[in-house]
């Protein structure tokens, strides 16, 4: 499929926020006793793991942009098999423990604009996926958009 204007603005503002998660400016900081820092590190490590198991998992049908590649299969195993947006999903996870880790809440701030841009982007996604596949409404139906459905 054909990549949109709309595949680059969201592209460009995924990657616009990650650069801005990496300064740590003081707008507030959390405080929070050591031990429980050290778990907020640990599960920030497991969102990294997520998204390298994610990425190794999607393979060749890897793309940065939302809407799929042309000669991309539909991946509905592994991590897809519990969420259908494993690496987003890994991606918070990260963020947003990694915010609490360094004790930031301008990292909590890009966090919440992260989780809101890959709620629109995903949107967006489902679509093009649900044009090109049609058994994705089914497993749209049985699985959660970024973590397990209960």
């Amino acid at each position: 499929m054909k990549n949109s204007a709309a595949d680059f603005v969201f592209v460009g503002l995924q990657i616009l926020l990650f650069g801005a998660y990496i300064p740590n400016f003081s707008l507030f900081e959390l405080s929070m006793v050591e031990a429980v820092k050290i778990v907020n590190l640990i599960l920030a490590f497991v969102g990294v793991m997520i998204i390298v198991i994610s990425l190794l998992q999607l393979n060749k049908n890897l793309t940065i942009f939302p809407t799929p590649k042309k000669e991309g299969e539909l991946v509905t195993s592994g991590l897809f098999s519990y969420m259908r947006h494993p690496i987003y999903s890994g991606i918070l996870i990260a963020t947003f423990f990694f915010a609490l880790y360094s004790q930031s809440g301008y990292r909590l701030i890009i966090f919440v604009l992260l989780a809101i841009l890959f709620y629109f982007k995903t949107q967006y996604e489902e679509r093009a996926l649900l044009k090109k596949f049609p058994k994705y409404e089914s497993y749209r139906a049985s699985t959660g958009r970024f973590f397990p459905k209960f």
